[in-house]
């Protein structure tokens, strides 16, 4: 190491913030590629006692720089906060990877239990997410309060990663008694896009802690936004949620709205810039006037809103006393609805409340905000199609031709026909989303549809096809976690029904058994072994199962597994 680079080094060194347990180097521009670079700053880490946060951000880590103060950290389990955003400036994204993985290993090593882990503004890609897969998966991670990922080009991939990351980390930490309570998420300009947005949905309804959700500019649309609207309803303390610049349109809008009537204390709501036009609007209207009491700031700017509906939101706010700022500007309102508005808002004595309306689109043509809302919600439809479509290889492409299927015609995935007809094609064909997609068509407040659903889906499990098994799994565990974690969800009544319809409880009604099949066992087994199924309910199961039944018989192979399974579960009285 030259000389020059010791002395800058040193006298950075000399500038390091030491405040109640943290070590800074914060923004100083450092260069560290290997050991030598960092033997003064290793120094300074091991010699900290107590170090309870650590500031990386704005310097640029090699590898092996990274490997040498992660030997440093593995006896730090002090350590609490990593502010590690902005460190990998000019590197390759290969070396990212390996130098995540050190510093991961060695905060597990150490024994750490950390609140904030920043990693923003690293442009590491999925890969980078693997990085850190292990470390979120870790005991270290069990006690994470605030997640920062923003700016980290994640995309699709990455998205699915950490979610699942995420999940275990949770399901892990609940086992132990102490389930992750994170608070703080933020992953803006990651390029989610909807099967991103949506795996991470399904992790945060599972969580249930978070207080402040930031995912803006991530190419979401109304499939997206419709999921995080269902996860959202599952965290109650929910205070800020900002998913700016992203694309809602009507469906999308509407679904938010209705989710936001189960959310009493938010308080920052930013759906700038995401179309949300005129109905979604009044939707949200709506849930205005009677639910978001401590609302502090609401964004709907550029979303295409015409003035009756910016009225209307206008006129909803008005019994909100903490209101700070409603921002409507960018919309369709033109020069006499912008008057109305102002007169509105001065009526309720809130004028200055309402934000600058400088950039306001004018009035639409007449029909064309309606006629091209259905086109955007028609267009993110056949691009989500499409994108089905691509992935599917020749296989797929000569059943279609086999057909008569024009190749150029999307082929809408039918959650329907399968739930009608279940056969593991049709589950596989319905893409990477049909978790979501099947947990969004089955009525989970009727528990009969309920039951039914599981079962059909069940029936196509494969034990020795670990696409098709993978496919199953994952679409019962997003139907049934939707409905255990629904507060008004009966679910004894969902047993009982289950019961009756595997053959093992007589029923009053019309329900008729079905053909077990060992599908139905196989899967109701890997049920009851998830966080969302409720001890007591496994309970009633081994009181039946215990019981000899004929209908079983056929499948007395699973049916022993989940004999055992279910005893080793149940509590001893």
């Amino acid at each position: 190491m030259a000389s020059d680079d010791v002395a800058n080094l040193a006298d950075s060194l000399a500038k390091t913030q030491v405040n109640e347990g943290e070590l800074s180097y914060k923004g100083q521009g450092l260069k560290l590629d290997n050991a030598q670079s960092v033997e003064e700053m290793v120094k300074e880490i091991e010699e900290f006692d107590g170090l309870r946060a650590l500031r990386l951000e704005g310097n640029t880590i090699g590898v092996e720089a990274a490997q040498t103060i992660a030997k440093a950290l593995e006896k730090k389990s002090d350590l609490q906060c990593c502010h590690w955003s902005d460190m990998f400036t000019g590197r390759l994204r290969a070396e990212i990877p390996p130098a995540l993985v050190s510093l991961g290993d060695a905060l597990i090593m150490a024994g750490a239990r950390l609140k904030v882990l920043d990693l923003s503004d690293n442009a590491f890609g999925p890969d980078g997410v693997k990085g850190i897969e292990k470390l979120l998966k870790s005991a270290a991670c069990h006690s994470l309060q605030e997640l920062r990922l923003n700016n980290c080009g994640m995309g699709i991939g990455g998205g699915k990663i950490l979610a699942a990351a995420l999940t275990v980390c949770h399901k892990e930490s609940s086992a132990l008694g102490a389930p992750l309570q994170l608070k703080v998420f933020i992953a803006g300009r990651n390029r989610l896009e909807n099967d991103g947005a949506t795996a991470l949905a399904q992790a945060f309804q599972l969580i249930g802690s978070l207080e402040e959700v930031h995912m803006p500019q991530n190419g979401i649309n109304y499939p997206g936004v419709t999921a995080l609207a269902t996860a959202m309803q599952h965290n109650p303390q929910l205070r800020v949620l900002n998913l700016n610049d992203n694309t809602f349109t009507k469906k999308g809008a509407i679904a938010m709205a209705e989710a936001l009537k189960h959310l009493r204390n938010v308080q920052v709501i930013n759906f700038g810039d995401c179309l949300v036009r005129s109905e979604g609007a009044s939707a949200i209207a709506e849930t205005l006037k009677e639910g978001l009491p401590i609302l502090k700031e609401l964004n709907l700017s550029f979303g295409e809103i015409t003035e009756e509906a910016a009225l209307e939101v206008a006129r909803s706010v008005q019994h909100k006393d903490q209101l700070e700022k409603l921002d409507l500007n960018g919309n369709s309102l033109g020069e006499e609805g912008c008057d109305n508005l102002r007169e509105v808002m001065e009526s309720m004595n809130m004028g200055d409340k309402l934000g600058s309306l400088s950039d306001d689109e004018g009035e639409p043509e007449e029909d064309e905000d309606e006629d091209d809302e259905e086109d955007d919600d028609e267009d993110v439809e056949e691009e989500e199609e499409e994108e089905e479509e691509e992935g599917e290889g020749d296989e797929e492409k000569s059943e279609l031709n086999q057909f008569s299927t024009p190749p150029s015609a999307p082929r809408t995935p039918d959650v329907s026909s399968f739930l009608t007809f279940p056969s593991p094609e049709k589950l596989l064909r319905l893409g990477e989303r049909r978790s979501s997609l099947i947990q969004q068509q089955v009525d989970v407040l009727d528990v009969t549809k309920t039951a039914e659903a599981f079962l059909k889906i069940s029936s196509v499990y494969k034990e020795d096809d670990e696409e098709v098994k993978s496919a199953v799994l994952e679409s019962i565990d997003a139907v049934l976690s939707k409905a255990f974690f629904t507060p008004t969800f009966q679910g004894l009544s969902f047993v009982s029904s289950l019961l009756v319809m595997l053959g093992l409880l007589k029923s009053e009604d019309k329900l008729k058994p079905v053909k077990v099949v060992p599908g139905h066992l196989q899967c109701l087994e890997h049920a009851v072994k998830q966080s969302y199924f409720p001890r007591e309910h496994i309970t009633v199961l081994n009181a039946f199962m215990t019981r000899q039944n004929k209908s079983l018989e056929v499948c007395s192979s699973a049916r022993d597994r989940l004999k055992f399974t279910l005893q080793k579960l149940t509590p001893e009285s």
